[in-house]
């Protein structure tokens, strides 16, 4: 066909362009050149085309691939003839050369390669038409095994570099998309040329792309990540660059870019998270109100980095919950606190205190912020933050009895709060164990210990309660333990100290006496809140009921606790009085403290409160009261009793409280009787 007389080459130009011989290929290209300079210097267009048909369609589309690769050569040296004509011809020469790119031999692609390069060079600005192609082909060369053809890719792609950071006219817009479908490859050295394109695109002046960094950001993060050193610097240093640009910006949309930063929070690759909370660190100080469609998903991706293993990635992570929180806090615009709350309460559940903590912070803020819009959610929060309680860091435990005290700030709260706790500690005994006594030591710095206690005291005596007896009787004890020892409930122990003096306001004998109402379902705790009271005609009157309550081993250790504990500073007061002859219940405290004793067996609390009785008794003898002022103390008595609370009325509360355990404990040793009836029943039949 070459040979044809139709052809527009010469014969032996023919031949030598598919020869095997490079310097002959290389001279029939040169012929080639001179050739088309004639045809375009006598206007023969026609003839112009018809060559470059012939290279298209003979030779680069042969089966020989020095057939190939003279074609290649010769389209090279028809650009290079046409020179600024060449434009004019794009639609003919780039195809032919953009199919070698593919060819199955290394040599052929290099040649397409080198053509393109000579093309591009006389085309100039003109390729750009064409340059999608044109790119799909550099990212073919780029990922090609051959080393030559590597090379020839790299001048090829600085060169279209040159080219479109001189054009005015380049269409982002069209490339976009091309971006983005190659950005998603792992190919190390598709990646090198994408960052080198993204890079050169930001530096061409009349190209904004901050605009389309939503489309590529993703892409971006994921090089971090890649297992070449340069690729992970290059795109460590673009990312940079947007950065900086995106700080210096007047107007970003930064909606779009968020959803990506906070899947790269979430990153197995530690540069990817750093980076990305990097990023939302300067997005909250940009944004401001504007990311409040998305503080949820934000705080959900800083959550999770405070809790990260990297100490960088936590602090970095600390500082910007910090800065979102107080964003939040001071915004004016309104924002949904359904998602908000959900990405919180998930967060409780995180293994890592720093992250419980943080969302603790948030929930306690919001509670602050906005009380009325909070209170709607409370019923699905309480089980989120009655649960942290478990927690075994003693700063968590804390800071949800903030939230909770702040919740029950609220009207009507308190009693919700107080009920799901008890309800807690009554499904979760290990847990009243081990955080029963800081949770309500805590809750009474927090709010009113006297409103605490007289609350508890309330909801547990009441008729209609969903507790236990022996749940009822176990807190009792625990609530009495700590009301005797701990510090923080001082001023309820100076209330209860003064309940039964003569010039006692009421409001105090109303505390002694709804605590009592309560205190009875635990006789050793009934009995030494009467003797914090100061109540000893009535202790007296109780240790006497005694001898109608079940006293098991478990109600003498309380005694021997209860021994422990009057020799302990809380009743200092009471040790002391004891040497008061002429007071006028000292008789009864003394009765009552030997018929503590006689309820205990020989043991060392026995010895120990043995052995004090024995000396005030020896130093009673010794200042034996005269008999005036015997008459004396009757009147001091019966005035006290006159003005104090109704003796009476208390010791038919325990009596009653005291059948009704009474009465449980038959019915459990009836029901236990029955089950080992049906047993023996059950045994007799399958034995028969």
């Amino acid at each position: 066909m070459t040979d044809s007389v139709d052809s527009p080459l010469p014969p032996t130009v023919a031949r030598s362009l598919g020869d095997r011989s490079y310097d002959k290929r290389k001279n029939a290209a040169l012929e080639i050149e001179a050739l088309i300079k004639v045809f375009q210097e006598n206007k023969q267009t026609e003839q112009i085309t018809a060559v470059i048909q012939v290279l298209s369609r003979t030779f680069s589309t042969s089966t020989n691939a020095n057939h190939r690769k003279g074609g290649l050569i010769g389209i090279a040296a028809t650009a290079i003839g046409l020179m600024q004509n060449t434009k004019l011809h794009l639609d003919s020469l780039l195809p032919p050369v953009l199919h070698c790119f593919d060819d199955p031999e290394s040599r052929v692609r290099y040649y397409a390669c080198e053509s393109l390069y000579n093309i591009a060079k006389v085309a100039r600005t003109s390729i750009l038409k064409y340059f999608n192609s044109i790119f799909d082909g550099l990212c073919s060369l780029f990922a090609d095994v051959d080393v030559d053809v590597k090379n020839g890719a790299n001048l090829l792609d600085r060169l279209i570099k040159d080219i479109v950071t001189e054009s005015e006219t380049f269409d982002v817009e069209t490339f976009i998309p091309l971006l983005q479908k190659y950005i998603r490859r792992t190919n190390p050295y598709i990646r090198q040329l994408l960052v080198g394109w993204i890079v050169v695109l930001d530096s061409v002046p009349d190209i904004n792309m901050i605009d389309w960094l939503p489309d590529f950001l993703d892409g971006l993060f994921n090089m971090l990540s890649d297992g070449n050193r340069e690729i992970r610097q290059a795109a460590d240093s673009a990312l940079s660059e947007f950065l900086r640009e995106i700080k210096s910006s007047s107007v970003v949309e930064f909606g779009p870019m968020v959803g990506i930063l906070v899947n790269q929070c979430n990153s197995k690759e530690r540069l990817n998270r750093l980076t990305a909370i990097t990023w939302v660190a300067e997005f909250i100080n940009l944004g401001g109100d504007s990311l409040l469609p998305f503080y949820s998903d934000v705080l959900g991706a800083i959550s999770h980095c405070i809790g990260d293993t990297e100490v960088e990635i936590r602090q970095v992570a600390e500082k910007t919950n910090d800065a979102l929180l107080g964003l939040v806090k001071e915004s004016p615009k309104v924002f949904e606190l359904s998602p908000l709350l959900a990405t919180l309460m998930g967060e409780l559940g995180s293994d890592y205190v720093p992250t419980k903590m943080a969302s603790l912070r948030w929930i306690n803020m919001l509670l602050e912020k906005v009380p009325a819009e909070m209170n709607k959610y409370i019923e699905k929060l309480l089980p989120s933050l009655l649960k942290t309680l478990a927690d075994d860091a003693d700063a968590v435990v804390l800071l949800v009895l903030q939230v909770l005290s702040r919740i029950s700030l609220a009207v009507g709260e308190f009693s919700r709060v107080l009920n799901a706790l008890l309800k807690l500690f009554s499904t979760d005994r290990r847990l009243l164990e081990i955080r029963g006594s800081l949770v309500i030591r805590k809750l009474c710095v927090l709010l009113n210990a006297k409103v605490v206690y007289i609350q508890t005291a309330a909801v547990l005596s009441s008729a209609s309660n969903e507790f236990s007896l022996e749940f009822i009787s176990t807190m009792v004890q625990t609530l009495n333990l700590i009301l005797l020892t701990a510090q923080e409930l001082q001023a309820l122990r100076d209330i209860l100290k003064r309940s039964f003096k003569p010039n006692s306001a009421a409001e105090d004998k109303e505390v002694f006496g709804a605590l009592f109402k309560c205190w009875c379902h635990n006789p050793v705790s009934t009995f030494s809140l009467c003797l914090l009271g100061q109540a000893y005609d009535l202790a007296f009157s109780l240790i006497k009921k005694f001898s109608e309550v079940d006293i098991s081993v478990g109600l003498l250790m309380q005694l021997d606790k209860l021994i422990q504990l009057i020799e302990s500073p809380v009743y200092i007061h009471l040790r002391l009085q004891l040497l008061e002859v002429e007071m006028p219940q000292h008789s009864s405290l003394l009765k009552a403290l030997y018929g503590l004793l006689m309820l205990l067996p020989q043991s060392t609390a026995f010895r120990t409160l043995n052995a004090r009785l024995t000396t005030v008794c020896n130093l009673r003898d010794n200042l034996n009261a005269p008999s005036n002022d015997r008459k004396e103390l009757k009147e001091a008595r019966k005035a006290l009793v006159g003005t104090a609370i109704d003796h009476q009325v208390l010791l038919a509360e325990f009596e009653r409280v005291c059948q009704v355990h009474l009465q449980h404990r038959q019915q459990v040793i009836s029901m236990m009787s029955l089950q080992d009836e049906k047993k023996k029943q059950s045994g007799g039949e399958t034995s028969g």
